[in-house]
């Protein structure tokens, strides 16, 4: 291609689903949107409970608090977009806008790897050693761990920014996802993406990898520590201090190696499948992960229950006095 030839991009479109009907677009946004706010309340009633409540203050909770904050940022970044896309058509997104779009989502996953990492941790050391437990997580360690997360996700996700953003970006400007990823804007530079692709697919594998071997090794030596207990109650118990937290990592882990493995050992989904698979893995555990979290964990129900209580309590004497 001549340079006189060359348009240069100067914005993005998300496209979202290629194949979605028009007559479905709307029904799809107030899915999306339902989604968005479900994720809003379970998070944020998290976050509100988590400040007023001392209880709560312990080691466990901290780790889970940096999952809420993860989580909140990756919806808040990604969701916005997407819906305005199918209720306002509204789907352009600026150059930059969308290089900082590309950040953010690799940046809150590459996080929660490393949280599900500690989380897995956690369990280790409390299963696996329970008489040092409070001895080895305590705050100070669990928030020395929280920053190294967040600290640790910059530079692999900054860097895989800074190859893509000088790329020459011309012709199309469609974005073939429902949000700004390395792989679907590289897909549009003018160039070979081959010596760019591989270093980011790298990153990936490790991001997933090394946390994964780390988590696997954790609940083998968990699973170990709990066929010593003699008592099968003692065992069942045991083990569902850690039901939530593989619920939580089995969504996370599995279909993102699944969806990177099979783009790179020639396994072909439709965009529109692709699509829907990358959405139910970046999004379910967000919904879901303080519904299990509240389920889970007895602090958090019983003060739940307890709140309950006094607003019927409440309801009732507003009832009675009128």
């Amino acid at each position: 291609m001549s340079k006189g030839n060359q348009s240069f991009v100067t914005e993005f479109f998300i496209v979202g689903f290629p194949g979605l009907q028009p007559e479905y677009q709307g029904l799809v946004s107030a899915v999306l949107f339902l989604v968005y706010v479900c994720i809003l309340i379970g998070n944020v009633v998290v976050l509100i409970l988590f400040a007023t409540q001392n209880v709560l203050h312990k080691p466990m909770y901290f780790i889970y608090l940096s999952l809420v904050v993860s989580d909140l940022l990756f919806s808040t970044t990604t969701l916005p977009n997407i819906i305005a896309r199918y209720w306002f058509q509204a789907g352009v997104v600026s150059f930059f806008g969308c290089f900082l779009q590309m950040y953010l989502v690799h940046y809150c996953g590459t996080v929660t790897s490393f949280i599900l990492l500690i989380m897995a941790l956690d369990r280790y050391v409390a299963i696996c050693y329970p008489l040092r437990y409070p001895m080895i997580i305590k705050k100070s360690t669990v928030h020395i761990l929280n920053l190294t997360a967040w600290m640790l996700a910059h530079p692999p996700c900054l860097s895989i920014v800074i190859r893509a953003y000088p790329l020459p970006y011309c012709a199309s400007n469609k974005i073939q996802h429902f949000h700004c990823d390395h792989t679907s804007i590289t897909k549009l530079a003018c160039t070979d993406r081959t010596p760019y692709s591989f270093p980011a697919f790298v990153v990936a594998m490790v991001v997933l990898l090394v946390p994964l071997t780390f988590i696997i090794f954790s609940y083998c030596s968990i699973i170990v520590a709990v066929l010593k207990i003699a008592s099968t109650q003692g065992r069942i118990k045991t083990l569902a201090t850690c039901s939530g937290q593989l619920i939580i990592i089995a969504l996370y882990f599995l279909p993102r190696c699944f969806v990177y493995l099979s783009s790179n050992i020639g396994i072909v989904f439709s965009p529109d499948v692709r699509i829907v698979i990358i959405m139910l893995y970046s999004l379910l555990p967000p919904m879901i992960n303080p519904l299990i979290y509240c389920l889970r964990a007895k602090e958090i129900k019983q003060i739940l229950i307890k709140q309950f209580r006094q607003t019927q309590q409440r309801d009732l004497s507003n009832h009675i006095l009128l």
